[in-house]
C-alpha cells in the first residue's frame, strides 16, 4: 500500500485530481486523456509511459496524443500541480530506501537526495 493512497494523504490528494476532472470536463476529454496530453506538452523529449490492465483504456490514453493544449490551459493546470501539496510519500519507508541505495549505486551519491 501506498502512502499517497492511505487515509487522510488520500482524501487530501483527491483535491488535484478533482481539479484535473474540472479542466478536462470543460474539455470534453477523460482526466487521463488530459493528464497524458500535459505530460506531452512538456517538450519534445517527453515520453509518457502510461499503465493499463484493460484495452479500452489502451484505446482511450492513444487518443491523448491528439488532444492539443491551448497555453492558458497549460498555465492552469500548472497552477493547480502548483497551488495543491501532494501529502504522503510516493513509496513505502523500506521500498523506498531499497530504491535510494539502487539509485545510488547507477547514478552516485551527488546527483541523490536522500527523501527516505
Amino acid at each position: 500500500s501506498h502512502p499517497r493512497f492511505m487515509g487522510d494523504n488520500f482524501t487530501k490528494n483527491l483535491e488535484l485530481v478533482k481539479e484535473i476532472e474540472k479542466i478536462a470536463e470543460k474539455k470534453g476529454v477523460t482526466a487521463s486523456q488530459l493528464c497524458l496530453a500535459w505530460v506531452l506538452a512538456q517538450g519534445e523529449n517527453i515520453v509518457v509511459i502510461p499503465g493499463t490492465k484493460k484495452i479500452k483504456y489502451l484505446e482511450e490514453n492513444v487518443h491523448a496524443s491528439n488532444v492539443k493544449l491551448t497555453t492558458e490551459e497549460l498555465a492552469e493546470i500548472r497552477k493547480i500541480i502548483d497551488s495543491i501539496e501532494i501529502t504522503g510519500n510516493r513509496y513505502p519507508e523500506a521500498l523506498q530506501k531499497v530504491m535510494y541505495i539502487i539509485l545510488k549505486t547507477i547514478f552516485g551519491s551527488s546527483t541523490l537526495h536522500n527523501t527516505a
